[in-house]
């Protein structure tokens, strides 16, 4: 199951879904609580600034719920290549 998290609220995350025939669930997460415990809430700058705000990330978490790969810091299309690389790797 793939499950895409922000901090957008829920009706934007539907409208994005929409627009972009998303195939999985996005859920809202406005006080990134979520993205805090896992690491994916931080400092990042932009034109010398900071600010704090989502670090893209993707973690795979299997059926038992045990993290099988974490990536921080990962540009969309490389996060894709990664996670179904490890999610269709043989088991072992």
């Amino acid at each position: 199951m793939v499950v895409g998290i922000s901090p957008d609220p829920s009706e934007a995350l539907a409208d994005f879904r929409a627009k972009n025939n998303l195939p999985f669930v996005l859920l809202s997460d406005p006080k990134h609580v979520v993205a805090e415990k896992y690491g994916a809430w931080g400092e990042k700058k932009m034109y010398g600034k900071s600010h704090m705000g989502v670090i893209r990330s993707h973690f795979v978490i299997d059926e038992n719920g045990r993290l099988l790969d974490v990536r921080i810091k990962v540009g969309p299309d490389e996060s894709v290549r990664l996670a179904v690389e490890k999610v269709t790797a043989p088991a072992g």
